[in-house]
C-alpha cells in the first residue's frame, strides 16, 4: 500500500466515526504521515471534545502515525502556497499539509471538499466524502 499524508480532518473522521472514516481506516493499515502542526490539530479537536491530552496522546499513539516534523525547507514550499489561501480557503494548517505531500510526493487524504477544487499543485488530493 502506497503511504498517505493525512490531514488534520482526515484523521478526525476515524477518531469521530464521521463519513468516509473507512477510507481513512484502510489507509491506517498501511504507512501514514502527519504534519506535526495538523498532529496539534488533531489532538486539540479531541481535547475540545472532552477528551483528556492523556488519552487523546494515547489514541493517537496507537495508530502508528509518522509525525512529520515541520522545518525551514517545508515552511518555505508552504508559503508558496500562500496564493490559494484566501481564494480556496487554505488556513495555514491546511497549506502545511499539502506543501509535506508535494515535498514527499505522496498523495493526501482530506475530508475537506474545498481541495477537490484546487488547481494541480503538484500533488494528489484524494477527498473522501
Amino acid at each position: 500500500m502506497t503511504p498517505v499524508v493525512l490531514d488534520a480532518s482526515a484523521l478526525l473522521t476515524v477518531l469521530f466515526k464521521e463519513t468516509g472514516h473507512e477510507i481513512v481506516a484502510e489507509a491506517l493499515a498501511g504507512e501514514v504521515i502527519i504534519p506535526a502542526v495538523n498532529y496539534t490539530e488533531v489532538l486539540a479537536r479531541q481535547m475540545r471534545a472532552g477528551v483528556s491530552r492523556d488519552l487523546a496522546v494515547s489514541t493517537l499513539a496507537g495508530l502508528d502515525l509518522k509525525v512529520v516534523v515541520w522545518d525551514q525547507g517545508l515552511a518555505e514550499e508552504a508559503a508558496d502556497l500562500s496564493p490559494f489561501a484566501k481564494s480556496h480557503g487554505l488556513a495555514l494548517g491546511d497549506r502545511i499539509c499539502l506543501a509535506t505531500a508535494r515535498h514527499l510526493r505522496l498523495p493526501v487524504l482530506t475530508a475537506d471538499r474545498e481541495w477537490g477544487k484546487l488547481p494541480d499543485l503538484g500533488v494528489e488530493i484524494r477527498v473522501i466524502r
